[in-house]
């Protein structure tokens, strides 16, 4: 049930029935018609653009449309009133029954508020992707909990959604994990380790040291690095993938699937990806312009093999093959990209640090090329999050040697408390993440409020049971919930109508926070009519002596319960049945 869009249908109807009476002209595009929420809840409860859209096509004065819209949309038993205001816009208000139903709806379909939005579309949402040498850092974190936050999303509107981990273990940095791991081993054999410029100097890596002095003893300690370095290298990277799965784990994200860029070395997948761009006349030999600005000392121009980037919205072309005959770091993520085509997915999401912003215009282009433009790829930046205790910045972690890891936050403030809190912002906005105050028990702390408001729900449920009231689904959506119309019932009952519109609004954005931030709309609404309950107790949940006025209240705010633990799951969030 989506009731803006039944709305929206009623309003499509009436203006056929326009048509067909020859009030309007026919051939009139209705695509752009609307029914949104008015910006002044005292104007309506619904708007709708119609006459305005319709106005220059059809060559009429929008409040001419407007007027003959109005008495249409009244012979609708859900359409109360309906006025027309300034040049042509049209304030609807519905029917009591109309959000009583809303409330009914809630109740007795599991499916409230999904969508088929995304019906028949498969999306592989690409996340986190960390390089494999070391633990997660907060940044991590962030992407870490958009990404999946996102793919629940997606898949709440229909969507058949893979969340995906490209494992970057196809380059030098697993190199130099492998020899900072070396010197653990090293550690491990009572050596004094070299810890050089360059190398990873965590703690973490000591247990993979001695892990490797348990295999190997001694015996690697005088053998040349050309040796050692491929299985060390191998044994490390598997380490620290355990390690970020353990660290994804803590914070409640599970992968699909795991894809690994050096799989893509030696078995022809990153030749083929350039052969189809061959195929297609996107690859070239030639030489690309200095670098705009000022020209490095060791610049010089040299002939390598190009991609035409350029055709496809970016900026220059991009080598794919270096001079000395060896790939770019551009050539097997082109054929990673190749590879999720060719998988069948209708749409690409890829989630990137702030620090990628120069390279999507590149992806994007070669994902273009690569699908024939069938498939489109969305970028996603997340920008950087700000960590505070006790006012000052939070120090970075010994264990970590450089940055913050993700156990430090998720064990500093929980799961649930950074998952919700990394959604308070848009992914492209900085996020400051105060400990103190993202574990405050206050209307301001977003994630309490909402948890705080599921709580209370849970307790009054408890309390009416213990009461011997019936509080069953069956109970409730039989309640007659014209004992809970008050106005500030209705509010209530009003903001539950607008979740199935939100969550088209925000899968079609890509936007999850907006869940957060309907949350928290949901839950001062129901801490509003809470507060106003203590002062006049017609309002009050449980009504002493009034089963039948207790079960309708209770059925509103059970109501509020569903939405929140809908909304709640889509972020990854599990709700608090009670606070402590």
């Amino acid at each position: 049930m989506n009731l803006f869009s039944d709305i929206r249908a009623l309003v499509v109807d009436c203006l056929d029935a326009l048509v067909a009476e020859g009030a309007l002209p026919e051939g009139l595009d209705f695509q752009n018609v609307a029914v949104e929420p008015p910006r002044d809840p005292l104007h309506g409860d619904m708007a709708t653009n119609a006459a305005m859209v319709l106005a220059k096509p059809a060559k009429m004065n929008p409040r001419q449309i407007a007027e003959a819209l109005a008495a249409k949309l009244l012979a609708d038993p859900r359409i109360t009133i309906a006025e027309v205001a300034g040049p042509g816009f049209l304030n609807m208000r519905l029917d009591g029954s109309v959000w009583q139903g809303v409330v009914k709806t809630a109740l007795s379909d599991a499916g409230f508020g999904q969508s088929e939005l995304g019906k028949g579309k498969k999306v592989n949402v690409e996340y986190v992707s960390a390089n494999p040498t070391g633990p997660m850092h907060v940044g991590h974190t962030r992407g870490a909990v958009f990404g999946d936050a996102l793919a629940s999303l997606l898949a709440y509107a229909g969507y058949d959604v893979t969340r995906e981990y490209y494992i970057n273990d196809g380059g030098a940095q697993v190199d130099v994990l492998a020899r900072s791991a070396f010197e653990r081993y090293r550690e491990a054999n009572g050596l004094e380790p070299e810890i050089a410029e360059g190398l990873y100097p965590g703690d973490y890596l000591i247990p993979v040291g001695e892990a490797l002095k348990e295999k190997f003893g001694d015996s690697l300690l005088d053998k040349p690095e050309a040796e050692w370095l491929p299985e060390i290298r191998e044994i490390a990277t598997e380490a620290m993938m355990e390690m970020i799965r353990g660290d994804l784990a803590s914070l409640g994200v599970k992968m699909d699937v795991f894809s690994s860029e050096k799989a893509l070395y030696g078995t022809g997948k990153i030749e083929s990806a350039i052969e189809k761009l061959r195929g297609d006349g996107l690859i070239y030999e030639g030489v690309l312009e200095p670098p705009k600005g000022k020209v490095p000392e060791d610049w010089e121009p040299r002939e390598q093999t190009l991609f035409k980037s350029s055709e496809f919205g970016d900026d220059v072309d991009r080598p794919v093959k270096k001079s000395d005959g060896s790939w770019t770091y551009f050539a097997p993520d082109i054929a990673y990209h190749f590879d999720k085509c060719e998988r069948g997915f209708d749409m690409l999401i890829d989630i990137f640090g702030a620090d990628h912003g120069g390279y999507v215009k590149r992806m994007k282009a070669a994902v273009s090329a690569l699908s024939n433009n069938r498939v489109p790829l969305d970028i996603k930046l997340i920008q950087l999050v700000k960590l505070f205790k006790n006012g000052e910045p939070f120090k970075m972690s010994k264990r970590a040697g450089t940055f913050v890891t993700l156990r430090d936050v998720v064990e500093q403030a929980g799961a649930d408390v950074t998952r919700f809190h990394m959604l308070t912002r848009k992914n492209d906005a900085p996020l400051d993440f105060d400990f103190d105050k993202v574990l405050e028990q206050s209307k301001d702390n977003p994630v309490f409020y909402v948890q705080y408001a599921n709580a209370r729900i849970n307790s009054v449920v408890g309390k009416a049971k213990d009461a011997g009231i019936d509080v069953s689904d069956a109970a409730l959506q039989s309640a007659d919930l014209n004992l809970a119309s008050s106005e500030a019932e209705t509010a209530v009952a009003k903001k539950l109508a607008e979740w199935p519109r939100l969550v088209e609004i925000a899968a079609k954005g890509q936007e999850p926070h907006r869940i957060a931030f309907y949350l928290y709309e949901l839950a001062s609404e129901f801490h509003g009519l809470w507060n106003k309950g203590n002062d006049d107790t017609s309002l009050r949940f449980l009504q002493d002596d009034n089963i039948a006025a207790s079960q309708a209240k209770i059925a509103l705010i059970r109501a509020v319960e569903v939405v929140i633990a809908s909304g709640l799951g889509i972020l990854g969030v599990v709700p608090a049945k009670e606070m402590r």
